[in-house]
């Protein structure tokens, strides 16, 4: 914790200059009651400023004590108006605003009266000197004060903006996490849960005609549960995804090609053109997602004879399209999670989605990443 430098400058010159003004005047004064009084109330200063410096009590009060106490010293030996010096400082920091210039009156009085007393003769220095000297510590004081209180002002204000924009920055963080996860979820989970569900409606309808098929289905079920098994246990550990664990993305989305069309019997063709390229896990991720969300509509809504998944390396971006011949739909009107998803995975790696497609003519789904240095 930072402490004030003027608080022990303030100490030490307030106990120096009492030392000295009752040196001085024992020096100059032989031992009598006036001695004796001058000591005793030089003691009581500094019982009063003991107090103080504890705070023991309130400002206010602790204050008025060591003033009543310097008054009477002052009184009886002109030579403490030495004193004033410091305690004007003390008051200074201790009383409000509006006790700052009767203060200063009140202790440039004093020295003023002690100055007489001790002078030979009435000199003019001996009344503007003190005034000027109060008149600019006051002044002084009050502006430093004043600039003080607005570089707290602006401190205060600047740690409420951090605040605000932290607290900003962490709902962003999680409202940005959370629509990860959705999109995760929908990608990932959803479609394993909807294919899951497809494949036992299939092996119910075959379970009494055609029980190996049946048995094939409940297969095909079961890998696609161990399948999002993983794919939970990812989201718990925050690993990257198990599809690419151990495979390129064109071998993760050849298989998944594989997959889609073993699951639902409508031929599924995967090329790969161009000179492939490392792109990093956040961009390979990405479009492994995309590809399992549009094969998952096209096995979900589209009724197609046929579909297709094109990789396409280019010189400064790589390109995936998903093709097929089904329904199609109206993108203007149509535009599930799904689509935003792609749209809001694809736009937060600074890609471009394209979607074309008509009711009965099918659906063409393109997406470009930029080719990113990942050395």
């Amino acid at each position: 914790m930072r402490t004030d430098p003027l608080r022990p400058a303030m100490r030490w010159g307030f106990l120096l200059l009492l030392a000295a003004a009752a040196s001085r005047y024992v020096v100059r004064h032989s031992w009598d009651d006036r001695t004796a009084l001058v000591l005793a109330l030089t003691g009581a200063l500094l019982a009063a400023y003991a107090v103080n410096e504890l705070g023991r009590f309130a400002p206010g009060t602790r204050f008025a004590a060591m003033l009543v106490v310097f008054l009477a010293l002052v009184l009886v030996a002109p030579s403490f108006a030495l004193v004033s010096i410091p305690l004007f400082f003390v008051g200074l920091r201790q009383l409000p605003r509006r006790a700052v210039w009767p203060l200063a009156g009140l202790l440039t009085g004093a020295v003023i009266v002690a100055q007489v007393r001790l002078a030979d003769r009435l000199d003019p220095s001996l009344v503007l000197g003190p005034v000027g000297v109060a008149a600019i510590t006051t002044v002084v004081f009050l502006e430093l004060d004043r600039q003080n209180r607005a570089r707290q002002r602006a401190l205060d204000d600047l740690l409420a903006a951090r605040d605000e924009l932290d607290r900003s920055q962490h709902e962003a963080g999680a409202l940005a996490e959370r629509a990860r996860l959705s999109r995760e979820i929908h990608d990932t989970l959803a479609q394993g849960l909807s294919s899951m569900n497809l494949l036992l409606q299939a092996a119910d309808h075959d379970w009494d005609a055609e029980p190996e098929q049946a048995r094939g289905h409940v297969r095909q079920a079961a890998a696609t549960a161990r399948e999002n098994l993983a794919e939970a246990r990812r989201f718990v550990r925050g690993l990257a995804s198990p599809a690419l664990d151990g495979a390129s993305l064109t071998d993760a989305l050849r298989r998944l090609c594989a997959a889609a069309e073993r699951d639902t019997g409508t031929p599924v063709r995967f090329a790969v053109t161009g000179t492939v390229a490392p792109l990093g896990v956040d961009n390979e991720v990405a479009l492994l997602r995309v590809a399992q969300s549009a094969l998952a509509n096209v096995r979900s809504h589209a009724q197609a004879r046929q579909a297709a998944v094109t990789l396409t390396y280019g010189d400064q971006e790589v390109m995936l399209d998903v093709y097929d011949d089904g329904t199609g739909f109206d993108p203007t009107v149509t535009s599930g999670f799904g689509l935003t998803g792609i749209r809001e995975r694809i736009a937060h790696l600074g890609g471009t989605l394209a979607v074309e497609s008509a009711p009965g003519e099918g659906t063409a789904l393109a997406v470009s990443l930029p080719l990113r240095d990942t050395r």
